[in-house]
């Protein structure tokens, strides 16, 4: 065993080898170096992409929302200054007091939850703090592992390092879960009190900050009475930390909360053109179908949802809803070529498909206005120019072939008849002159001036709407007679804008003349005759209140009225999916 025995007066004390004292400054610079250059590493990596669900908007052209659009998740995405600070202190307050003081990671906090947990032998306080959190919905999963625990605290490092404080906050406000599909603070609001984050109260941003603990425990749809226990919960808190005081804490727990019903979806008030505005977007704009339905976008539209709600009417109350008749409607502004309002059947939850667009019916007689809008244009006929109208065989096909129309129930006048009244009458021997007359491929060409582009036959029976159309081309064909002559491509979306105001898209106007005013007029004109005594529109004259011009259509299968004013095209298709009579 080795010794140790007292130094002699005057003998120097043996040295030692490594000072304890140079040993700790190196191990503290080494740490420090260490640390340092762990900060700078994480500094330098990129945090993981993350997509935040954000619920599209689609509006009228009034600025009223017509649908939202979210898988799962209602978001609305909105600036801190847009949110109630009487939220932001009870989160603060409930969440992480501390929050302003910490750099992503609470250790004091942890030491203390420690503590608690210690003395009750059990896990009742969490430490994860408010950037903890954040990180954990943005980039993990909810796995309780300890390798999602540390990247958990890494991006908690990264993104105090990366944002500002304030910065997290507006992040995480955003991104929280509310219950009911309510992800972030404005779905919140307006979800349980129809109301902006930024009008919230003290009792009702309590109450909302106590629900992301447990959304299922505390919502007050689902239990009122753990909701306001929870609501005591945070008001307390917030007067710990002096956010509140005593007295503003007993007013917002005695404040009566009106909350709104919770509606069970979100029925689109114009569901066919809802899809109809999807499929637009995606297909013919480019937007994917993710950022159309989660990617916060503003979709702001030509539809008028007063005119949508009367044509909804019109057909609710002309419709029997438990019949077999179906039914489809498109208005359409002539001179902007903007869609007012559509409705593509009768009930969209039991059937959704979109009749406006179908190209199965035959137009029948509206298909006339066509023909004599041709026939105007080759100058063949004028109003004055006369046919008889009786019983009459057709020779075509260099006379191989004979076509025998009739009119409506076999009625004839047996006499000549003008351009005026065999319009009002919708008279077929004086349509099958006409196009004898001028030839069916004029018809064609001026069909596909309008905007027609179904498949069409050149056959005498053309003019009589045998070749099916679209309720959609029958409308847009009319809007070119309205508009005296000039072509404006029917459109529904008038600009599309992301979540931070970028426009991604923006309608123009594009038209062009392809008829003669001159002529438009006349036909114009003359299609105001069906409302006139005698005329097939008669029927309905008495409720206009002013100048109406139109053209009705009927076949064995189906009933069309196609009309217009300067200002407004409406066609209307009635019928059977299945071509019954």
């Amino acid at each position: 065993m080795k010794h140790f025995r007292e130094p002699v007066f005057g003998e120097k004390a043996p040295r030692p080898r490594k000072p304890i004292l140079t040993t700790l400054l190196f191990m503290l610079m080494l740490t420090a170096v260490s640390l340092t250059g762990g900060l700078l590493y994480l500094r330098a990596q990129a945090l993981p992409a993350a997509f935040i669900p954000q619920t599209s908007v689609i509006f009228d052209t009034h600025g009223e929302i017509i649908d939202t659009m979210y898988k799962g998740q209602n978001r609305h995405v909105v600036a801190l200054d847009d949110i109630s600070p009487y939220l932001v202190k009870a989160t603060l307050a409930i969440e992480d007091h501390r929050f302003f003081q910490h750099a992503g990671i609470d250790f004091r906090g942890i030491a203390r939850a420690a503590m608690t947990d210690l003395k009750s032998m059990d896990k009742v306080e969490g430490a994860s703090t408010i950037t903890q959190q954040l990180a954990r919905n943005l980039y993990l999963s909810q796995e309780r592992t300890w390798t999602r625990k540390i990247k958990e605290a890494l991006y908690s490092l990264q993104l105090e390092m990366e944002y500002s404080k304030e910065e997290i906050l507006t992040k995480y406000l955003n991104q929280i879960y509310y219950g009911h599909a309510a992800y972030g603070i404005e779905a919140a609001a307006n979800l349980y009190f129809g109301k902006h984050a930024k009008d919230l109260t003290l009792a009702e941003s309590a109450l909302l900050a106590g629900v992301p603990k447990g959304p299922k425990y505390y919502s007050p749809y689902l239990n009122l009475q753990n909701a306001k226990a929870r609501q005591k919960t945070v008001l307390a808190t917030m007067v710990r930390y002096h956010y509140i005081s005593q007295e503003d804490a007993d007013k917002a727990l005695a404040e009566e909360l009106r909350f709104q019903p919770l509606k069970d979806g979100h029925p689109s008030r114009a569901p066919y053109f809802r899809d109809y505005i999807r499929r637009e977007a995606v297909e013919q704009l480019g937007i994917s179908e993710q950022m159309f339905d989660e990617g916060g976008i503003r979709i702001y539209t030509t539809l008028d949802l007063r005119m949508q709600e009367a044509a909804e009417a019109a057909v609710a109350n002309h419709i029997d809803k438990t019949g077999d008749l179906e039914v489809a409607l498109i208005a359409i502004d002539p001179r902007t070529g903007a869609i007012k309002a559509m409705v593509g059947g009768k009930d969209y939850e039991q059937n959704q498909y979109n009749r406006v667009f179908a190209t199965t019916r035959q137009p029948g007689s509206s298909f006339k206005a066509i023909l004599y809008l041709a026939a105007l244009e080759e100058g063949a006929i004028t109003p004055a120019t006369m046919f008889k109208s009786e019983p009459t065989a057709f020779a075509y096909d260099d006379g191989r072939k004979m076509y025998m129309p009739s009119n409506f129930d076999d009625q004839y006048p047996y006499k000549d008849i003008g351009l005026r009244e065999a319009i009002s009458h919708s008279d077929n021997i004086y349509a099958v002159h006409t196009i004898m007359q001028i030839g069916p491929e004029r018809v064609i060409d001026m069909a596909r001036k309008l905007g027609i582009t179904s498949p069409l036959k050149p056959l005498p029976s053309l003019a009589l709407g045998a070749f099916p159309v679209s309720p959609f081309e029958m409308a847009s064909a009319f809007a070119v007679i309205a508009n005296q002559g000039l072509f404006v491509k029917p459109q529904a979306i008038q600009k599309i804008v992301d979540g931070k105001g970028h426009v991604l898209y923006e309608a123009k106007k594009r038209q062009e003349r392809v008829v003669d005013a001159a002529h438009a007029y006349v036909l114009t004109n003359l299609l105001e005759s069906v409302f006139a005594p005698g005329g097939t529109g008669a029927r309905v004259s008495s409720m206009l209140n002013r100048p109406v011009a139109g053209k009705t259509g009927t076949t064995d299968t189906d009933a069309w009225m196609v009309g217009f004013t300067p200002e407004l095209v409406t066609a209307v298709w009635v019928g059977h999916d299945q071509g019954k009579k």
